[in-house]
């Protein structure tokens, strides 16, 4: 999944990032509102992550506004430093889904990322599962029938992506933009070098193959 943050505070912003990373998410960063506001209308995100006054000429709450007036659905998570119920009301109202208040709890902050992602209805469980093969996204065990997988943080993020999207056909680019942040050195192979990862793990070793190249296009996850 990938994560963006929109925080001026680089030691906060910081933080955020490293343990979110340590979660196998893909994380990016912008430390002003017109830099977040850019990346959060034209890059695509799983979760937001935006202090509500963030500087800039948009504020927290008028890139939320902005989204949400795009059409844009990302669930967003504003942090603050205002606790009175006007100022979360009024957050909320601006199209937030979850208010979290300075200073906080680096764990309440993921449990809240998780709840976030699990709102859609198809990601209402934290075990995905596609034919034989089940993803845990809180204890991050994977299995292929009775056998648990040993997989890299990259790994499994990438194989949670082709899970949650499993029998849709996924472009490289489009992997490349859930499961790598904005600042990786993506090289033209990265996408093919870790699928042949992944399939040496759940497909070798196994009757039946689950990630299938789509020629000229990308991979679709599936059990056939």
């Amino acid at each position: 999944m990938r994560v963006l943050i929109i925080e001026d505070e680089h030691k906060i912003a910081g933080a955020l990032k490293k343990a979110l990373e340590q979660e196998s998410y893909a994380v990016d960063v912008s430390y002003d509102g017109d830099d977040g506001y850019a990346m959060a209308t034209t890059e695509p995100y799983d979760v937001a992550i935006i202090d509500r006054m963030i500087p800039g000429e948009y504020d927290g709450l008028a890139i939320v506004k902005a989204m949400r007036e795009a059409k844009i659905h990302t669930p967003v998570l504003l942090l603050t430093a205002m606790s009175n119920v006007r100022d979360r009301t009024k957050g909320l109202d601006s199209g937030a889904d979850d208010y979290l208040i300075k200073p906080f709890a680096l764990e309440e902050l993921l449990a809240r990322v998780r709840a976030l992602l699990r709102r859609p209805v198809e990601q209402q469980s934290t075990l995905l599962t596609v034919g034989d093969l089940t993803l845990d996204t809180l204890s991050y065990v994977v299995k292929r029938g009775n056998d648990e997988i040993s997989l890299t943080s990259k790994e499994f993020a990438l194989l949670e992506y082709l899970m949650r999207n499993s029998g849709r056909p996924i472009s490289k680019d489009v992997i490349i933009s859930h499961v790598w942040d904005y600042d990786s050195d993506i090289l033209p192979n990265t996408v093919e070098v870790y699928i042949k990862y992944l399939r040496t793990k759940i497909d070798a070793p196994y009757k039946t193959d689950m990630i299938h190249t789509i020629r000229g296009f990308g991979y679709k996850l599936e059990a056939k």
